[in-house]
């Protein structure tokens, strides 16, 4: 890809993103650009944080996203290479630099975020899962299904007193006693950000929509690969694919994982526990 990653920091303004406790500073010569992802994600600026990672912004004019630009994320000669139709970006995670060239809209730093998240969970045990999850009586409770299982109508369903981490994707650490989850500013169809806060994680249900609401066990196996089909994961690196594998089955292991059918009213939160 060769984008040249200076050793010394460019001039331009600079931001701190703390999403899971990891703190990102993206620095850019575009006063308009940075003050555009203050207001994205303003429940999650951290400016007092030492950053894990340093990214640098070019930004050049933009190109329309089309259905044959998939993401592309390998690494090579010390560097990670990120690389879609609308974006390019290398990461030294030595040295925790990175340079990304896009255009000045906040969906390809979406996108250049979660990717730098799921290779840091991905070697602490962590996962980025396709999932809603909201906080209720001191629990975090996660909610994963393929588009259309109904992840944001849960979400919209919670009662008053639960707090809604994402209704997109779910941010999990693991900790000595089990796992985290956080919330992230990554929305879905609700179109708002989660809360900058963190529970324990109580219970992973997989969701699909019917006629009544019900709660049924799964077998060890086949959450495995259900969680597995939702974890964000894009590295084309067989030693951290699988570790994030290994972290699906000890999530497995440790967090009660359930079938969730439910009819769309608020009713199915009686339920959750």
């Amino acid at each position: 890809m060769g984008l040249k990653m200076d050793t010394e920091a460019a001039a331009g303004q600079e931001i701190i993103i703390g999403i899971g406790g990891v703190p990102i500073q993206i620095r850019s010569d575009c006063p308009e650009f940075v003050g555009m992802l203050e207001k994205r994600y303003a429940g999650f600026l951290a400016p007092d944080a030492r950053p894990l990672v340093e990214l640098d912004i070019d930004l050049v004019p933009p190109r329309q996203i089309t259905d044959e630009d998939d993401i592309a994320v390998r690494f090579s000669a010390g560097r990670w290479l990120i690389e879609r139709g609308d974006l390019r970006a290398e990461l030294d995670p030595t040295l925790g630099r990175g340079r990304v060239v896009q255009s000045a809209n906040p969906y390809s730093i979406d996108t250049v975020l979660r990717i730098i998240h799921s290779l840091v969970l991905a070697q602490s045990g962590g996962l980025l899962v396709h999932a809603a999850s909201c906080i209720r009586n001191g629990r975090a409770f996660l909610f994963s299904g393929v588009s259309g299982a109904g992840k944001t109508t849960i979400s919209s369903l919670a009662p008053a007193d639960a707090t809604l981490l994402t209704d997109e994707i779910s941010y999990l650490q693991r900790k000595e006693n089990g796992y985290v989850a956080h919330g992230t500013p990554f929305a879905g169809e609700l179109a708002r950000p989660g809360e900058n806060v963190q529970a324990p994680l109580g219970a992973v249900y997989l969701l699909r929509q019917g006629p009544e609401n019900v709660i049924e066990p799964v077998k060890d196996s086949d959450a495995v690969r259900l969680v597995m089909e939702n974890v964000l994961f894009f590295a084309q690196d067989p030693v951290l694919v699988d570790r994030v594998f290994e972290s699906v089955c000890d999530l497995v292991r440790n967090v009660p994982v359930r079938r969730l059918t439910f009819f769309p009213d608020n009713r199915v939160w009686d339920l959750i526990l």
